[in-house]
């Protein structure tokens, strides 16, 4: 079984870490977020990922040179515009010939859930797209669904008001669809999947919902980016693990790393403490820096101090400078 990765994504939210790098080619502990993502896949029984891209490709092919990615085959669709979530569907489906049942993911999640029951369960059904659930606190950030007693979806809404959810379950990115789906989804213009695609098949009762407790993240901003990297060092992942400090990474006897990761190829100072953060791999931080609760990209010099920042790859923060929720350089500017 094929399955349809979706990474075209700008990842405005993540910036300045995005700058430069796509989302899903940020590390998770010490493997890209897309290889978590294939791997998964891989473990559910898919045989052939497809990369709908539209935004910078040459990365992920520059990355996979033998084109595959944790040990499968990768295809690569990129789009000549972007065609939002449901467009980006149908063209990637239609450039790589698929004509029955395929998994669609969204390439900036990481979750443990057994994609191979999901499978078993929309063909148990009789689906034409089933949709994997998890419960969550706030419901309106993302595309909320309410089931009825046999799993079929009573009612989608993306993202509606605060306040007027009507469940806690939502749209966890991960989904399996019949080839049906696509002969939906509008040629020659954007389309969203949440917006326009799901809310017709709930009205012919095709679309059908399956909730788990598995763990689920969605990887969008800079403190679930951290957490994701931290829920490594914790055991929280179901198959997945990391050491805190990269084996390529210099980490002198003085400084002290406490519950952070380290990437490949970064340097931490004499005196220097780095906790409850993420150094990706080629930071540097300098001798008697402190780094708390953040995310280095680039370089932080000697004696400066850092509490909830983050900092890109080309930045560099000066000696002696304190910084409390600063994005190193501001996205905004």
């Amino acid at each position: 079984m094929r399955a349809v990765v979706l990474v075209g994504g700008f990842g405005t939210r993540l910036r300045p870490l995005t700058n430069n790098t796509p989302k899903p080619m940020l590390p998770v502990g010490h493997h890209s977020i897309i290889e978590s993502v294939v791997s998964q896949l891989a473990r559910g029984g898919i045989s052939e990922v497809v990369l709908a891209l539209g935004f910078r490709p040459e990365p992920f092919v520059a990355a996979f040179p033998d084109g595959t990615c944790a040990g499968i085959p990768l295809t690569y669709a990129v789009e000549p515009e972007p065609l939002d979530t449901a467009g980006a569907i149908r063209f990637a489906a239609m450039a790589a010939g698929i004509d029955g049942t395929f998994v669609v993911v969204n390439g900036d999640v990481i979750c443990d859930v057994d994609v191979a029951a999901l499978v078993a369960f929309h063909h148990s059904s009789g689906a034409e797209g089933t949709l994997h659930l998890t419960a969550v606190e706030n419901p309106s950030a993302f595309g909320v669904v309410v089931l009825d007693g046999s799993g079929v979806v009573q009612r989608f809404v993306e993202k509606p008001a605060p306040g007027t959810e009507t469940s806690n379950l939502v749209n966890a990115g991960t989904y399996v669809l019949e080839p049906s789906v696509i002969e939906r989804i509008p040629d020659g213009r954007k389309v969203s999947v949440e917006r326009e695609v799901f809310p017709l098949m709930v009205a012919d009762r095709t679309l059908f919902g399956l909730a788990t407790d598995d763990y689920w993240l969605d990887t969008g901003q800079p403190h679930l980016y951290l957490r994701a990297n931290l829920d490594l060092l914790d055991g929280r992942r179901q198959h997945e693990r990391c050491a805190a400090v990269a084996p390529g990474a210099t980490v002198a006897p003085s400084a002290t790393i406490r519950h952070s990761v380290v990437g490949e190829g970064a340097v931490v100072g004499d005196g220097a403490l780095v906790e409850d953060s993420v150094l990706l791999p080629g930071a540097s931080v300098g001798d008697g820096a402190r780094v708390r609760d953040s995310i280095v990209a680039g370089s932080v010099g000697a004696w400066a101090s850092l509490l909830s920042c983050v900092v890109g790859s080309t930045a560099t923060v000066a000696e002696g400078l304190e910084l409390t929720g600063a994005r190193v350089p501001d996205p905004t500017a």
